[in-house]
């Protein structure tokens, strides 16, 4: 038999492109898989509890905003007067139950002393004219009658006296249990009421609960702005995360807190995240019996959030690559 026997150069150069095609495919084998993600946001809508004109919208589309600063004044005339309103109120009706906490002031308890001391001072007097006549009586010197008028005379001025002093004491005294009850349950309304209107007052200056990005304005000044509707739409850095899909061979590699790598474009170095969801249901489901070969068609939607400092560097919508360990 004759065999035809090919170059030596030939055959070397196909085993060569074979051996490092199979390197490349190996070496490719061991890469890290990638998969397409993207930007997103939760974004925090702010708005006021009371409605009114936006007087002062302090931010702008852009701004950063720390916890606590101010974001937009609605207009508040009428909330600022039923306020002052309800701490008059609030005062008079402490000023109410402190009176009858104490009973008469002190001018007056000096009057009733004053009527005591003349009180007593003629039942003295009348004391010692019903001694004269009554010894005088015993002489002969006056009549039956005279005596009784006398006797009547001291023993009313008695009464007087004892009459004035219970005066006194319950002068001192404060008022009855129920009217000092009723009265701290009027103080106890009139604070609920203050309360009540500092709260609405306090609503019409908004401010920021916490940092973060101001994503947008839906108002402008002088325009209205009904209870409830947002005027800035915030996102704060902890709200950004990475979202992208995988498929259902490889959820089996993933768990929450797991970290992540991902690279945007025109970023100089990669950034870190942690797994923060992992969706229970596939994203789009095959029509069609599943089998191991259409398993892998199956897509989950996975989320990882990056740190509050590279979160300030990205952007919603902004599309990722997403590497796994």
């Amino acid at each position: 038999m004759l065999t035809r026997r090919m170059p030596y150069g030939i055959g070397s150069l196909d085993v060569a492109l074979a051996a490092a095609m199979a390197c490349l495919a190996g070496c490719s084998d061991k890469r890290p898989p990638s998969f397409q993600g993207y930007v997103e946001g939760d974004f925090v809508y702010v708005a006021s509890a009371e409605s009114g004109r936006l007087d002062r919208l302090l931010v702008a589309r852009g701004d950063r905003t720390v916890a606590g600063a101010a974001l937009f004044v609605l207009e508040s005339e009428n909330e600022a007067a039923a306020q002052r309103q309800a701490q008059h109120q609030l005062g008079m009706a402490e000023s109410t139950l402190k009176d009858l906490l104490v009973g008469m002031r002190p001018p007056e308890l000096a009057v009733i002393r004053e009527q005591l001391a003349q009180a007593s001072a003629e039942e003295k007097r009348a004391a010692a004219n019903r001694a004269r006549d009554e010894a005088q009586y015993q002489a002969g010197g006056i009549s039956m009658a005279q005596l009784d008028a006398t006797r009547a005379s001291a023993e009313g001025l008695a009464a007087r006296v004892r009459e004035l002093e219970r005066q006194l004491e319950v002068a001192a005294l404060p008022a009855r249990d129920d009217r000092i009850r009723a009265q701290e349950a009027n103080v106890a309304a009139s604070r609920a009421t203050l309360d009540q209107a500092e709260w609405k007052l306090k609503q019409k200056t908004v401010a920021a609960s916490g940092a973060g990005l101001v994503f947008d304005t839906m108002y402008r000044e002088g325009e209205w702005v009904p209870a409830g509707r947002p005027v800035v739409r915030l996102l704060p850095p902890e709200n950004v995360k990475i979202r992208f899909f995988v498929a259902e061979p490889v959820m089996g590699r993933l768990s929450v807190g797991q970290e992540i790598a991902f690279h945007c474009d025109g970023c100089q170095a990669d950034f870190k995240a942690k797994i923060s969801y992992l969706s229970a249901e596939a994203e789009y489901t095959p029509p069609v019996i599943y089998s191991n070969e259409t398993r892998s068609k199956l897509v989950y939607m996975v989320e990882a959030r990056p740190s509050a400092a590279d979160a300030t560097r990205l952007h919603p919508g902004q599309p990722v690559e997403v590497r796994l360990p």
